[in-house]
């Protein structure tokens, strides 16, 4: 298969919005609970600073996706910050990498200095490693910062 990652486009909102909600259902990497619908989905994501989507390029089947805005306003709006979800039945063939690293380009292309994650949870081993992979380092941990879906507190 051969991964390529493109602009967002409203065409992409039931695919990008399917792909989301997947890993809000799953409730144990991202801070969302409500759902997004196609038209609720196309206003996200088109009110981030940049969105991408991953498609096959032999089919054009949507794959997962990233959003890009600042992490903060003012004088810490430098600082980017993104979101990466990838389905589920796709994970682990290189689909978050080819996001991180689209990212990480575009982040420079809209100005963003540095980019930091607020929220990864500790368990998310996969994210974790790919982060790291990419240059990414740990600067620290907020005890029982995210609750899970099962109810239990996990460090970020």
């Amino acid at each position: 298969m051969r991964i390529s990652v493109r602009r967002y486009e409203q065409r992409d909102a039931e695919a990008a919005s399917a792909i989301w909600n997947e890993v809000v259902r799953d409730g144990i990497a991202f801070p969302q609970l409500d759902f997004l619908d196609t038209v609720s989905g196309h206003e996200f994501f088109s009110a981030q600073t940049y969105t991408a989507v991953a498609e096959n390029g032999e089919n054009g089947e949507i794959l997962g996706l990233y959003i890009l805005h600042p992490n903060n306003i003012g004088r810490c709006g430098h600082i980017g910050n993104s979101s990466y979800a990838v389905a589920s039945r796709y994970r682990g063939i290189h689909v978050g990498d080819a996001l991180v690293k689209d990212s990480l380009r575009m982040a420079k292309e809209c100005g963003f200095r540095l980019m930091q994650f607020n929220a990864v949870v500790k368990t998310n081993a996969p994210a974790l490693h790919l982060y790291e992979k990419n240059g990414f380092v740990k600067i620290g941990e907020i005890p029982g910062g995210f609750l899970k879906k099962s109810g239990v507190y996990e460090d970020i």
